[in-house]
């Protein structure tokens, strides 16, 4: 359901048509954004100060938690007109070049003092649809004479040369206790009684996305003056468990019926619930309880093993129940005094990943710098330029755009890497303020104009002057007689 939507209601005998509460109440200054003090406040000062040599912010968090709407409540508190692509269009460099590019570069036709230039959910530029869209995004940056703002749920989503150019901006989940008070604004002003155990269950169902905190009151308060706590619950039919919450039950007291009841409401695979159970065992403090907990683990990797292999996905439920009570019975009902981690091989799968990212970026930079095939550079010259990056850093890291994971991974010293580029970003601070310095003192001379071209009285053309008789050169003695000495070399006769 977005934007308007009808509602078969009557009210003598007319039609009314209801906004939904998202849309509805979406903040429209930057005052009203809940949670996220600093990042509003980072945004606030950023378009305050903003100059053509300024980079663009990047707002990157997870869905649902104000990115998209503090651009537009700065835009509207700065009195700028917005010009927004995003991933429903075909982010082709064609386009991006005809609507941002332009936007980026003309002045607003509307009277607003600037115009922003939105690119949301810009982590998403893939497949054909997009083709080119991140090299035209980078040569938007590039001519801007507008301000930009660029939108991602995943930082790393973005290439490292789009990163480095931009000033990141990071958006966190909001609390539940500072989701509560504006679902509370909103009841208040749509003038429904809400109980404060159905806020609260709200609150804390949204799991930090007001957006879906705002829908889940809107679906639940539909056709209704008051909300009480059962009546939220029934509503949510497409609630999720978090594997959070199903590992914290596991080594709590949990039934066994809601064990398995909660196990099924997790959008995972048993396998991966199987990796997350064994990767906070370690948590059941007795060494004899432990080795109990992998043998039920054990046996339900066998149960998995046989689902895969024979293609029969109902002994799945064997592996639920092997791994979850049996862990369970194991734990004893001690719960977990820590907090609870992902497993440890996917924490080494995510390094790795990201380390490869990081080796084919740099590499197909450098490799279309010196015209090599990546290959050939990394078997043959690798270890040369990594020699030559250690000598002078800060050249080759402003050269290639590297960022610090990128000069890192010549380097293989973290601190250095980080250290180096604080120290080229520091630089480039300051002649930026020296640029503005020089600006400010050349303007007093540009303001004195030049007479007009009319008042200039016109200069007569010079009569051509008759050549000059040829002279030869007086010899020299040291040449003997009968030679002659060549004249002398002229600028035409050195090249």
């Amino acid at each position: 359901m977005c934007g308007l939507i009808r509602d078969n209601l009557f009210d003598g005998g007319s039609i009314f048509l209801h906004m939904e509460w998202a849309e509805k109440y979406r903040p429209e200054h930057l005052a009203d954004i809940v949670g996220n003090s600093t990042a509003v406040r980072q945004m606030a000062e950023w378009a305050k100060t903003w100059t053509f040599r300024s980079k663009p912010l990047l707002l990157y968090g997870k869905p649902g938690i104000g990115k998209t709407s503090s651009a537009y409540a700065l835009a509207r508190d700065m009195d700028w007109e917005v010009i927004e692509l995003n991933a429903s269009d075909q982010r082709t460099a064609g386009v991006i070049e005809r609507i941002a590019g332009a936007g980026s570069t003309t002045a607003s036709l509307t009277g607003s003092s600037r115009k922003l230039i939105v690119m949301d959910e810009a982590d998403n530029l893939q497949g054909t649809a997009d083709r080119g869209g991140a090299k035209a995004i980078i040569e938007c940056i590039k001519n801007a004479r507008q301000p930009m703002i660029l939108i991602a749920n995943d930082l790393y989503g973005l290439s490292p040369e789009l990163r480095l150019r931009c000033e990141p901006v990071q958006f966190r989940a909001i609390p539940a206790r500072s989701i509560a008070p504006r679902l509370k604004y909103i009841c208040s002003a749509e003038k429904v009684a809400c109980s404060e155990g159905a806020i609260h269950e709200i609150a804390e169902s949204a799991a930090g996305d007001v957006r879906a905190a705002v829908n889940m009151l809107y679906a639940s308060a539909i056709g209704r003056t008051s909300l009480a706590d059962d009546q939220v619950h029934t509503s949510q039919k497409d609630e999720r468990v978090s594997i959070f919450t199903l590992v914290s039950a596991v080594f709590s007291k949990t039934p066994d019926e809601e064990l398995l009841r909660l196990s099924y409401d997790v959008d995972d695979t048993p396998e991966n619930i199987e990796q997350w159970v064994e990767g906070n065992v370690h948590f059941i403090p007795d060494a004899p309880s432990v080795a109990k907990a992998y043998r039920s683990l054990a046996r339900a990797d066998e149960y998995i093993g046989y689902t895969y292999r024979r293609q029969y996905h109902t002994l799945w439920r064997y592996a639920t129940a092997l791994m979850l009570l049996g862990v369970a019975d194991a734990a004893g009902g001690r719960g977990i005094h820590a907090r609870i981690m992902p497993p440890e091989r996917w924490q080494k799968m995510s390094t790795a990943k990201k380390q490869k990212a990081i080796r084919y970026s740099v590499l197909s930079r450098l490799a279309s710098t010196m015209q090599l095939p990546q290959d050939t550079l990394r078997e043959k010259y690798l270890e040369t330029v990594s020699l030559l990056v250690e000598h002078d850093p800060e050249t080759y890291a402003k050269e290639l755009m590297l960022d610090a994971d990128g000069l890192n991974f010549f380097l293989n010293d973290r601190s250095r890497a980080q250290e180096i580029i604080r120290g080229l970003a520091k630089k480039e601070r300051e002649q930026e303020t020296e640029q503005k310095k020089k600006a400010k003192k050349t303007k007093p001379a540009e303001k004195a104009e030049a007479p007009p071209a009319a008042e200039v009285p016109p200069v007569p053309p010079k009569e051509p002057e008759p050549p000059a008789p040829e002279t030869k050169p007086e010899p020299d003695p040291a040449d003997g007689p009968g030679t002659r000495k060549k004249p002398p070399a002229t600028q035409s006769t050195l090249f």
